[in-house]
């Protein structure tokens, strides 16, 4: 276990946020979480998943809704919480987080700094993603349920069960998200310690912090980011187009840009569903989830998130590998599932091979 200190809070925040795909809340939120905490004196514990004890009981928490309505009270989310250990009849030992995200992350740390509980230093998915049961704990049959819901303030508070599936779990969660302004706080999945070592993504948070790190000291931030986890930059350049909407508990976007420096005289396209999920460049396909495709400052290489993207913004896209368990089939079969309905209709292919191409052609 680890003490994380205020600068480790703020590293995470921009680490997780590279991981994002454009999602996951805004990280000006994310950083509004760290500073009250930190002016509050709370104390931030990373627990190590071999570290769990055997008996722990662990919870995911998270925010679901549309991007561009996310807002946060710390007294509802650990309400929400503490509404599942209630009904379930058990006391947290810690919280983890269900994706990797400038906010949603931090969502976790904050519940568990507040309870004086750990958070373990893992998390669902190793990105941020669109939809609720789209977690590496659908591949391996772990149940969501029983799974507590609130709304912002927790004047409303659902307990949801069982449901038949993970997918039918996602439904619940988001038309109450819509009901509820488009957002509402999760506690749910309720792991054991042999669970929480062997599904979630291991190290992530750890992994999120060095990241924060490397934007916040290496000399080229972009490159240093880049080498480290084995991505790509996909392009750079000025956007042209932005359409958004926000409905059915999702913010949805697209984007078109002209490239810029080596990307002169190309086009360039993405979609998102809160997260980017797939990425065109002269009409090609250039990337595709379940991998990780990121808008960031030029500059300084940090996450621009997909909803506060605006005409004549400059932009550099990333393109991260994502996590071994996403490239199997149980994961792309349920990432391709959740694109199919975002009448995205191209089959997954690696970035790694998609960059290769592209640089060939």
């Amino acid at each position: 276990m680890r003490i994380l200190s205020y600068q480790e809070l703020l590293d995470l925040v921009d680490g997780a946020a590279t991981f994002s795909a454009g999602g996951g809340g805004d990280p000006e939120l994310g950083y509004k979480i760290a500073d009250k905490l930190a002016s509050q004196g709370c104390t931030f514990r990373l627990v190590n998943p071999s570290e769990v004890p055997a008996k722990a009981k662990v919870v995911n928490f998270a925010c679901v809704g549309a991007t561009t309505a996310i807002e946060y009270d710390s007294e509802a989310a650990m309400k929400t919480l503490k509404v599942l250990e209630e009904y379930a009849g058990f006391s947290a030992y810690a919280t983890i987080p269900v994706e990797l995200g400038g906010f949603n992350t931090l969502v976790a740390v904050d519940v568990a700094a507040r309870n004086n509980i750990q958070v373990v230093d893992a998390d669902g998915a190793g990105r941020s993603v669109p939809e609720v049961h789209l977690k590496v704990y659908t591949i391996d049959d772990i149940p969501i349920t029983p799974m507590a819901i609130s709304d912002l303030h927790a004047k409303n508070v659902v307990i949801v069960k069982e449901t038949v599936n993970s997918k039918a779990a996602e439904r619940i969660a988001r038309i109450l998200a819509t009901e509820w302004n488009q957002s509402a706080y999760t506690a749910r999945r309720i792991l054991t310690s042999t669970q929480v070592r062997a599904s979630p993504i291991q190290l992530s948070l750890s992994q999120s912090i060095k990241i924060g790190k490397l934007l916040r000291t290496a000399v080229e931030p972009m490159k240093a980011v880049l080498k480290e986890t084995r991505g790509f930059k996909l392009f750079e350049g000025v956007v042209d187009y932005v359409e958004r909407k926000t409905e059915l508990g999702f913010t949805f976007v697209e984007i078109k840009l002209h490239g810029t420096n080596e990307y002169a005289k190309n086009q360039f396209k993405f979609r998102a569903k809160n997260e980017v999920l797939v990425a065109y460049k002269n009409g090609k396909l250039a990337a595709i989830a379940p991998d990780i495709i990121t808008p960031v400052h030029p500059e300084t290489g940090r996450c621009i998130t997909a909803e506060k993207i605006e005409k004549d913004d400059k932009l550099a896209v990333l393109g991260l590998p994502a996590p071994q368990k996403w490239r199997t089939k149980k994961g792309l079969d349920l990432w391709k599932e959740v694109l199919q309905r975002s009448k995205i209709n191209e089959e997954y292919s690696p970035i790694e091979k998609l960059t290769s191409q592209s640089l060939s052609g």
